[in-house]
């Protein structure tokens, strides 16, 4: 320490500017080496070198602090104005502005009263901006086939996890290992969800962001900002599994589910394999008795209208009756008409001279003979029309029966009675039973073939035969 020059006009030695403020500086440090400070941030701000600078105050006085960069990225939280902190440093000086300050060394808040207000006015904060409106929030996919799950790869969360997994639901899992507490623990977790969103390949289809239970200074990543936007920009549905059941961090308000523990988030993830069986089977044996229950009703619903229907051959048979009748009725006008000509024709002949007479005989044959294939012919073209209506209505009425049934391969079984046999339980071993099919009917034995008899013919189909 150099010595101060003494004035020439008294005994005082003089000091400059620098040596004065060099002597307060090691004094300072000399006294105030290591201390620790407890008081309220004032006026925060981070330069782009990495410090922070700000002011520490009580109601009283205010002391400046300084945070160099290699020490801010320690920290376990980010300063804000108006929290309460305790500061463990070293007070010194800075001689050009001739003011002593604190180098922070370490700075936590002040109990945890301080990051309970610092956690409810970022909660806030975030909610004024929408990241926790319940609108945002996406449905969980049923049965996810890829789970992507971000959490420390040493612990025993992912073990349980996986564990859970495996006995609900087995599924394919990605781990993104991160560091769930301190120093940029809150960038590794934020990093981690938008690395899986960015995924163009074996993108998961949900995420589980999961940590175990600690302090509310342990958990405190999770309620870093850049944690919480990135779980609300995620496009893939997130689930929140940090701490235990009492536990809430803010990345729980802007995921899409909350999970009270990393073995209840697998639990919400997959559904029990053994309970989607059991409701499988239980749907396929209500379907099928539902469709059996259809087949009876339109069993019955077909026999109900067949009673109704009038049987094909009888309705053919009144048609061939009516047509004869009507056939049987046109000759015999045809014959009265011819011989009621013939007499008219008599009686004005006996009137005529003979060449006059075959004269008119010959014009009322020819005119007979024309009306007689004028007849003719209107008789043959009724007929035909009425033939064709009758050989409609026996193909619509063949339709309707069960012979067309039959020429599509089907066949009707029919016991000694006749009667036809419907289920399989009424048939009993050794039973006469006979066959019908398209071309005719054989016998046979249940349980064993009947001695082979040639088959019975179709009855044929009757034929209205031609009235000329």
């Amino acid at each position: 320490m150099s010595t101060p020059a003494p004035d020439s006009r008294s005994n005082v030695p003089a000091f400059t500017v620098s040596e004065l403020s060099a002597q307060l500086k090691r004094t300072l440090e000399d006294a105030f080496g290591h201390v620790t400070l407890r008081g309220e941030i004032s006026g925060f701000k981070q330069a782009a070198s990495g410090h922070m600078y700000f002011g520490l105050k009580d109601d009283k006085a205010v002391i400046d602090g300084i945070v160099w960069r290699g020490q801010a990225a320690k920290l376990g939280f980010r300063p804000e104005d108006g929290l309460e902190v305790l500061c463990t440093g070293r007070v010194t000086s800075y001689p050009a502005r001739s003011k002593y300050q604190i180098i922070v060394d370490r700075m936590e808040p002040a109990g945890e009263g301080a990051l309970m207000a610092l956690l409810e006015q970022r909660r806030k904060q975030l909610q004024a901006e929408g990241l926790f409106d319940p609108s945002r929030k996406r449905p969980l996919p049923f049965l996810p086939a890829i789970i992507g799950v971000v959490t420390s790869p040493t612990g025993a969360v992912i073990r349980d996890i996986l564990h859970r997994l495996g006995d609900r639901f087995p599924r394919h899992v990605k781990l993104w290992p991160v560091k769930v507490q301190g120093d940029g623990a809150a960038e590794e977790i934020a990093a981690a969800i938008r690395g899986f969103n960015a995924m163009a390949e074996g993108r998961p289809d949900l995420l589980i962001v999961a940590r175990g239970g600690g302090s509310i200074e342990d958990l405190w990543a999770f309620n870093e900002e850049i944690v919480v936007r990135a779980a609300a920009e995620s496009a893939i549905p997130l689930i929140s599994a940090v701490g235990h059941e009492t536990d809430t961090t803010l990345i729980d308000h802007a995921s899409d589910r909350r999970a009270p523990t990393p073995t209840a988030a697998a639990e919400i993830a997959v559904p029990v394999r053994s309970e989607i069986a059991m409701q499988v089977n239980d749907l396929n044996r209500r379907s099928l008795g539902a469709l059996r229950r259809m087949q009876v009703e339109r069993r019955n619903a077909v026999r109900g209208l067949a009673r109704g229907l009038v049987d094909p051959r009888r309705l053919l048979q009144q048609h061939g009756q009516r047509l004869d009748d009507l056939g049987d009725a046109l000759a015999r006008a045809l014959r009265l008409s011819t011989s009621r000509g013939r007499q008219k024709l008599a009686n004005l002949s006996g009137g005529l001279r003979p060449a006059a007479l075959q004269q008119r005989l010959r014009e009322g044959r020819t005119a007979l003979d024309r009306a007689s294939a004028t007849s003719a012919r209107e008789v043959r073209r009724g007929l035909a029309d009425r033939r064709r209506l009758v050989e409609a209505a026996a193909r619509l009425l063949e339709g309707f029966s069960y012979k067309a049934t039959l020429q599509r391969g089907y066949a009707v079984v029919r016991d000694q009675g006749g009667a036809p046999v419907t289920r399989a339980a009424d048939v009993k071993p050794g039973a006469a039973l006979e066959i019908e099919f398209a071309d005719g009917r054989t016998p046979v034995q249940a349980g064993g073939s009947a001695p082979a008899r040639k088959p019975r013919p179709a009855p044929p189909k009757p034929e209205q035969g031609d009235l000329f």
